[in-house]
């Protein structure tokens, strides 16, 4: 939706009241024109929806309807143009690795600590160990180009994860890897959560990936985005692309999405 609009006054930080880890009440979000007299683009519009502490939770909808912006506002990043967001701290993973090409396996899982003042040696020792955890142990000094995709992600994974935060917003996190090595990861992801369970709330193009890793999926409209569905999955982890509550859930959600 297209709107000619003047830029609005900035909105209040982020808050949590503690009730859940995250809550959106009647959220919108419009992007001023960087141009004089431009249109104005409104990306979310009327999202409410609650996060429980320890629940996951994935966005899935087409493309440009949000799903971006919602994790922006769960953190802070941005604020909203009417209603309210209260979160728990969170801390975002982005589609793309990041990594600093420079430095090391170890370095890059440590830059969140180092960042919040922990001392080398002692961030270092700490993030060598997730790396081990996480099935990259002996490449703890390797750079980002010695790595493949999947170990990139890993490394983004346990820099996200010592970032100390409770919430983790995971936007399209396998988007840029091959479909073999994207189902694989999924498996992975879901033991990393088992094993250090966090609020998570993860935004992915893939309605299977969504079913199999969270516990409930919110289906957005074409911008603006809007929820549209709700889907519960109750199929005990590890899940299947198979199973037949997944089948049926996969139906219901390409379904409301049009397809």
């Amino acid at each position: 939706m297209l709107t000619r609009i003047r830029a609005p006054e900035a909105a209040p930080p982020v808050k949590w009241t503690g009730s859940c880890a995250v809550s959106l009440d009647g959220v919108g979000k419009t992007f001023a024109s960087t141009r004089r007299g431009g249109l104005a683009v409104t990306a979310l519009d009327g999202i409410t929806l609650d996060v429980a502490t320890g629940e996951i939770v994935a966005l899935v909808g087409p493309s440009g309807c949000g799903k971006t912006t919602l994790l922006e506002l769960v953190c802070g990043l941005i604020a909203p143009n009417v209603g309210s967001v209260e979160s728990a701290r969170a801390a975002l993973m982005a589609q793309r690795d990041l990594l600093l090409p420079w430095a090391s396996a170890v370095a890059n899982a440590a830059v969140a600590l180092r960042v919040a003042g922990v001392k080398r040696d002692e961030a270092h020792e700490r993030a060598a160990a997730l790396l081990r955890d996480f099935g990259l142990g002996g490449f703890e000094r390797a750079r980002p180009d010695e790595l493949s995709g999947g170990m990139r992600q890993r490394v983004a994974f346990a820099r996200t994860l010592l970032a100390g935060r409770p919430v983790l917003c995971l936007d399209e996190p396998f988007g840029a890897l091959d479909a073999l090595t994207r189902v694989e990861m999924q498996g992975w992801l879901a033991g990393a959560l088992a094993r250090d369970p966090r609020t998570v709330v993860l935004v992915t193009h893939d309605v299977e990936e969504a079913l199999v890793l969270a516990d409930r999926v919110f289906v957005l409209s074409p911008r603006p985005g809007r929820v549209i569905a709700t889907l519960a999955v109750t199929t005990a982890r590890p899940r299947r692309r198979t199973d037949p509550e997944i089948v049926a859930l996969r139906a219901r959600a390409l379904e409301a999405l049009g397809a």
